[in-house]
């Protein structure tokens, strides 16, 4: 059976860290209740010209560097991301270049908050019909450039950054002691369009748009949701909840990272979280996730991995991994 096992990972975020304490000097909040309510104490923004592709070329790079190939030996590079260097062409195409690749394809995927999700699931799909062998799949955004820093609600919890794996086509045996990708699990659900979203686009007023969002209602389908998918993915493995190694979630709220693992029963040191240093960074909140429980040597060779994530849309999905 064919697989796609992770060959290698790599993450860049900005030089540029806000803590909380800094926005307590622009909004009326205090580094208590940000923390309370979210679980962030800083976050990462991109310098001025400092551009998504940028973010997703550095953490490309750090990918291939780790995974040992060459650029060219990618057949296609996927971008989850909201926030795209231009309305067109993809940003993908952009890191493409920036890599010196002539070969394959690239394109964006936007699921918001699920786009690595998403656009795992497409590099996983690619490999497994055999149309592509290699795949550079990267969660990047620069959030800070559709916040509206007035806003108390929303300022505080977004920030910029980029992560990337490569896929590599791989022999498995079609059980759950494969490594690599085991399955994926994707929904939305679009009655729910305005709850989460921008106040702008290019076909509505030709403007970005800032975040706008109903927070108490995102919750509540966050909590519910991701409880459905990871449920569903454990079941269509066969795997039990004290079978995983690590959950790697999206890092969106510590309340809602807090709710999942007790729901699987897995302790806090089983469980990937960066919201504290980084906030959320949409799309590349995951894979940054991985790449630092790689880096720190937590995550090793052989174990099993579940990440699930929620965004705008709604959209929501999880993977289950053998590293």
């Amino acid at each position: 059976m064919i697989r796609s096992r992770i060959a290698g990972c790599g993450s860049y975020l900005p030089e540029r860290i806000v803590t909380n304490h800094e926005l307590t000097q622009k909004i009326e909040t205090t580094d208590e209740w940000i923390v309370q309510r979210t679980g962030i104490r800083q976050r990462h923004i991109a310098a001025e010209g400092e551009l998504t592709s940028d973010l997703a070329t550095h953490a490309a790079k750090k990918a291939l560097e780790h995974a040992r190939i060459e650029a060219s030996a990618l057949d296609a590079i996927i971008v989850a991301t909201t926030t795209p260097d231009l309305t067109f062409p993809a940003t993908a195409t952009r890191v493409q270049a920036n890599l010196g690749m002539t070969k394959g394809f690239a394109f964006d995927v936007q699921a918001v908050c699920s786009g690595f999700v998403y656009a795992l699931t497409l590099a996983d799909n690619f490999i497994r019909l055999n149309q592509a062998k290699n795949v550079m799949v990267i969660g990047a955004e620069t959030f800070s450039r559709i916040i509206d820093w007035s806003d108390r609600t929303t300022s505080v919890l977004f920030g910029d950054g980029a992560g990337a794996i490569i896929l590599q086509q791989s022999e498995g045996h079609g059980d759950k002691g494969d490594r690599g990708i085991l399955s994926t699990h994707l929904h939305a659900d679009g009655h729910h369009f305005n709850t989460l979203c921008t106040s702008g686009g290019p076909s509505s007023n030709r403007q970005v748009g800032t975040i706008q969002m109903q927070g108490q209602e995102v919750f509540k389908h966050a909590v519910r949701r991701l409880a459905e998918v990871v449920d569903e993915a454990l079941a269509a493995n066969h795997v039990a909840p004290h079978e995983l190694d690590w959950l790697a979630p999206h890092q969106a709220n510590k309340r809602i990272i807090d709710s999942l693992a007790e729901k699987l029963s897995m302790p806090p040191e089983k469980v990937i979280v960066t919201i504290d240093q980084h906030g959320n960074t949409s799309a590349a909140s995951i894979p940054l996730a991985l790449c630092q429980g790689v880096k720190d040597g937590r995550i090793q060779p052989g174990q099993l991995i579940l990440i699930d994530a929620m965004g705008g849309g709604f959209t929501w999905g999880s993977a289950l991994i053998r590293w």
